[in-house]
Order: C-alpha cells, then structure tokens, then sequence
C-alpha cells in the first residue's frame, strides 16, 4: 500500500507540472486553462466512479459514544471532516497546485484568477467527495438499483461521442466565465457545503443502533430447484450453490456482474485502434466468457467457509464436491458465450476467437481456479455488501491472474506472430479440449491438494476478521 501511494503521488506530481505544456502541444489553438475547462467534467466523472468502487466509508464504533456525554453532532462532524483527509482529495492537488504556479509563471496568467480557479477545482472535488458517501450509503449494497445511474452514465457518453451533448464545452464556458471573474469563486463553495449539510442531516438521524432496522413484511423467496437432479451425483452440491448465490448477496452480484461486462467488447471491437493489438482481442475474449468462472472460482472454498468444517466431518466425496464447482463454472461460460455470439457483427475472426476463449476457460481455466482455491483459507460473510468488501480476498487472487489471462495472451500472440491467425486460434482452442480431455487426471491432483489443505483452511475459515 505504502508503494502504491507514492507511486501514485509521483505520478500525479508529473502529470501536474507537464500538464500545461502538454495540453498547450496538444491543443495548440487553445488557451491551456481553457482545454483543462472542458476535461474538468469527465475528470470529476471518474472520480466519481473510482471513488465508488475504492474509497471507503468513514465508519466509527457508535456503541460505546452513545452512553457517553459526547453530543451527536461532533461525532458526525468528525466523520465528515475525516473524510477530507484522503488520498482521493490529495491526487487532484498534486495536479491543480502545479499546473496553476506554472500558468502563472509561463503563461502569464493573473494570480488571483488561477487562485480563484483553484478555489473552484477543490470545490468540485470536496463535493464530488460528499456526493460519492451519499450513493455508496444508498446504494453500494443494492447492485441493482444502481444499473439505472450506469444506464445514464452511458447514455451520456454515448450522447457525447455522437456530438449531440456537448457537456464539455458548456462546463467548460462556465469555468472561463469563473476565471474572467474571481469573485464567482465563492458560489462554487455552495456546492461542498451543501452536500456536507445533506450528510450531515442523513448521518444525524440514523444514529442509533437500529436506525437500519426495518420492519417490513417480504415474501421469502423458496426454490428447491428440482431440475438439478438431474445431474446425478453432484446435484446436491450443484443446488447448494445455486442456492447459495441466490439467497447471498455477494455471491449474487457475480451474476449481475458477469451479465453486464458482456457488453466490453463494445469498447473494445469497434475501436480502430485496437486492431494493431490484436492480443487484445484475446484478453477480452477469455475476459467476456470467464468473467464469472473468475469471480466466483477465485472464492472457492471459501463462499462455504462458515460451514465448511460441518461437510469436511462428513462422509462427503470432494471430487463430487469440486465436481459441481466445476460444472457451474462450465456452465457459466457457455451462457456467457453464447450471449456474446451477436460480436460477429464485427468479424468472423472475432467469433473464432471468442470461441477458442471459451474452450480454453473450460479446459485449462477452470482446473487452474480450483487448484488456487485449495490454498484458500479466509473466511467470506456471504450476506457482506459485494463493493469495496476485500473479505477473503489474498496473496492467491493475485498471483492467479497471471495463468488466467496474460498466459492465453502469451500462447495466441506467439502462435499469431510466427505462424497465423488460423494457427494461433488453433493451439488456444486445442489446449482447452485437451485439459477439457484430461479432467480426470487434473481433478485427482486437485482432491489431493484440498484433503492436504483441509485442516489449514478450516482453521482459517473460523477466523471472522475481515
């Protein structure tokens, strides 16, 4: 973490200082200030959308506040205010400090308007700050109800490629109208205080222990999910975990999520440039078809980590277990590509690869996914919200990336740069019918790793701490 942070800092310092002069190569007709004028509203945007899925919620152990004398009001001051002091508010001073000594030095700009600009580009970023904690409380646990907010999102910029919304260019004539007059600096501060109020009056009347007690009736959803069955001996398991993900929020939002990175390729095939790279096609094939093998194999065991140590005391087979993992995950990947067989629309060459993908997610993927998954042993809270939740999440999620995608990657390239298309296309889908081929072999060294592994993970797998 530590790394991270001063690599990111490095490199937002960088892009602070070379920013004026870069912009000022790249858009030679236009006043820098004015150029950054027009980026401001998609920068505000991803931060707002990385914010969302990294930054954390201020939280504080109210129990013991509230027996004490401490007023309601400051501890929720003090959860706001902590929430200024963050990584995510110190980046864009990194850029905004520098660029505006260097406007000012080199271009000739009035010190009290780059000041005001400033003034203006930290409020905007305070707000964008007070905004993220109010949706993440609304809806980071509820995926679904924030597909709407994704589904705008998209529109917009769809809006915006086609040129009929031009939102850069109307935030951008506002900001030049805040420069050529300073003394507007002072309405941009509405906008963080208003949204601190807003917090504030959320945070002040849900402090209490039950505050997010609701008494409401709901119908309890049942499903036997008898069709199962028919899956001979791993249908138990089988319907365990369908179960599991149905009931479960965590583990349901791997469906939602899988059904909705289908849609990557359509920023991917219809982009010109990427065709000189075409390992990138190979990257978002194995991605679009094994998105939810990979985040739900990447969790195996440990989505039955709280009670796990109950089926290791019993008389259960773990190749039948393993099996039925294995079968949803297959499963999945030919739902998954079928739905992104409408990608032709883009070439016969994408479907063959796509193809090739899928077989190798089946073949070799899915093994490599259980075989990690013996080294498994944090515990996972399946009813814990899905985002910025890093619950049994270590070292193995990240070393399993390099088999998962960039060796495919390494394979097709290498077979495409020597030989062919054909040929690359060729070996990658032959190595997954041939692991398809030797499943059996590769399921016995995988039992034997999990009955080596079985005590370590269950013992693990009691530990609660996130």
């Amino acid at each position: 973490m530590g790394f991270l942070a001063v690599y990111f800092i490095l490199s937002f310092l960088l892009l602070g200082i070379g920013l004026y002069p870069l912009l000022a190569e790249l858009y030679p007709g236009i006043e820098p200030l004015a150029s950054v004028n027009r980026l401001v509203v998609y920068w505000l945007g991803a931060d707002l959308l990385a914010r969302f899925f990294i930054q954390a919620l201020p939280v504080i152990g109210i129990k013991s506040l509230l027996i004490l004398p401490v007023p309601k009001r400051k501890v929720v001051h003090y959860l706001l205010l902590r929430s200024l002091f963050s990584f995510f508010n110190l980046f864009p001073l990194l850029v905004i400090v520098p660029f505006g000594i260097y406007g000012v030095m080199h271009g000739g700009y009035n010190p009290v308007r780059i000041l005001a600009w400033g003034v203006c580009m930290m409020s905007l970023v305070v707000g964008v700050n007070y905004f993220n904690l109010l949706v993440k409380k609304r809806f980071a646990g509820k995926i679904r109800t924030f597909l709407p907010f994704i589904v705008v999102g998209v529109v917009l910029v769809v809006l915006e490629y086609l040129g009929i919304l031009q939102l850069g260019i109307w935030t951008g004539a506002l900001l030049d109208s805040l420069v050529a007059h300073p003394y507007l600096a002072v309405v941009s501060l509405c906008i963080p205080v208003f949204l601190y109020w807003w917090n504030y009056r959320e945070l002040h009347h849900h402090f209490y222990l039950d505050a997010s007690l609701e008494s409401s009736k709901e119908q309890t959803r049942t499903s036997e999910m008898g069709w199962v069955r028919r899956f001979g001996d791993i249908a138990p398991f089988l319907q365990l975990d369908l179960k599991l993900i149905w009931r479960n929020k965590r583990p349901r939002s791997t469906v939602w999520l899988a059904l909705l990175f289908v849609a990557y390729g359509l920023m991917i095939y219809p982009n010109p440039s990427n065709q000189d790279m075409p390992g990138w096609y190979v990257f978002v094939g194995v991605f679009i078809s094994g998105v939810f093998m990979m985040n739900f194999g990447q969790f195996v065991p440990a989505w039955d980590s709280s009670y796990y140590s109950m089926m290791m005391a019993q008389n259960i087979p773990l190749k039948k277990y393993l099996s039925s993992k294995a079968a949803l995950m297959t499963f999945s990947v030919v739902v998954l590509y079928l739905l992104s067989l409408p990608y032709v629309y883009f070439g016969w060459d994408i479907l063959v690869l796509n193809t090739a993908c899928a077989l190798y997610n089946i073949g070799i993927n899915i093994p490599v996914l259980l075989y990690t998954g013996g080294y498994n042993k944090k515990r996972i809270e399946l009813d814990k919200s899905p985002f910025l939740n890093y619950q049994g999440t270590g070292a193995v999620q990240f070393i399993m990336i390099l088999p998962l995608l960039i060796l495919p990657v390494l394979i097709w390239y290498l077979c495409y740069k020597f030989i062919s298309f054909d040929a690359a296309s060729s070996v990658l889908a032959l190595i997954g019918i041939a692991g398809i081929m030797a499943r059996d072999g590769l399921m016995a060294r995988i039992v034997s790793l999990y009955r080596k592994k079985k005590y370590v993970a269950i013992n693990g797998f009691k530990e609660r701490n996130d």
